[in-house]
C-alpha cells in the first residue's frame, strides 16, 4: 500500500532539492530581493547623489546608466562577498549579526544627542 520513494520511482526530499547554483531562476527570490533593495535605496544618500547629478547634468541617461552600473556592482560584490562568507558562517548566524548590527545602529541613532 505505502511505497518508499526508492521503490516508487521518486527521489527523496533532499535529493530533489535545487543544486546552490541551479540554471533555474528563483521568482520569489528574485521578487524578495528587488523589493528589499528597492525600498532600502529610496532616500538613501546614492539616490541624493544620482538626483544632484542628474539635476546638474544635460545627459540624463549617462547619469543613469552610471548609477545603475555602480549599483549593479556594489551588488555584484556584495552576492561574491556573501557567498565567500557563508563557506565559514551559517546564513542564521549571518541573519542574526545582521540584525543585531542593525538594532544596535537604531539604539545609537535613538540615543545621540541631536547635531
Amino acid at each position: 500500500m505505502f511505497s518508499s520513494g526508492a521503490q516508487s520511482g521518486r527521489l527523496p526530499e533532499a535529493r530533489r532539492a535545487q543544486p546552490p547554483y541551479s540554471s533555474g531562476m528563483d521568482w520569489k527570490t528574485l521578487l524578495s530581493t528587488f523589493g528589499a533593495v528597492f525600498v532600502a535605496e529610496l532616500g538613501d544618500k546614492t539616490q541624493l547623489a544620482t538626483l544632484s547629478m542628474s539635476a546638474g547634468s544635460r545627459a540624463k541617461w549617462s547619469v543613469f546608466a552610471g548609477s545603475a552600473l555602480a549599483l549593479v556592482a556594489t551588488s555584484a560584490i556584495a552576492v561574491l562577498a556573501g557567498t565567500a562568507v557563508t563557506r565559514y558562517v551559517s546564513p542564521l548566524w549571518l541573519r542574526r549579526i545582521a540584525g543585531g548590527v542593525f538594532i544596535v545602529l537604531g539604539v545609537l541613532f535613538l540615543v545621540r544627542p541631536g547635531d
